[in-house]
């Protein structure tokens, strides 16, 4: 099964427990598509357990790009957690991971 990976990358950030993803589409022509498929609640759903708070999402057309900010998401921030990995950069790798069901 084909995932986000497949047509797209990630880069992201942390601020004390609120960590963003960017996601951008490899391929122009695959943005409008991203826009209607990953939604905030599509996200949110899909991280499960490891964003405890509310996920927002802003698409910047201009870059073929959508940003997360996911809320309550970093076990206190990267100084106070004791997660082996409680970086942003660890949940844009777990992100990518998703599944492309239904994607067509």
């Amino acid at each position: 099964m084909r995932t986000l990976y497949d047509i797209a990358h990630a880069r992201a950030g942390d601020k004390g427990e609120t960590s963003n993803i960017a996601v951008f589409c490899y391929r122009n022509e695959d943005y409008p598509k991203l826009l209607i498929w990953l939604s905030a609640e599509r996200v949110k759903a899909f991280m499960g357990d490891l964003v405890k708070g509310s996920v927002e999402r802003y698409p910047v057309e201009s870059l073929y790009a959508i940003n997360f900010v996911l809320h309550d998401a970093l076990r206190g921030g990267v100084t106070r957690s004791l997660a082996l990995d409680p970086h942003g950069k660890s949940l844009s790798s777990a992100l990518l991971a998703m599944p492309l069901s239904d994607w067509g």
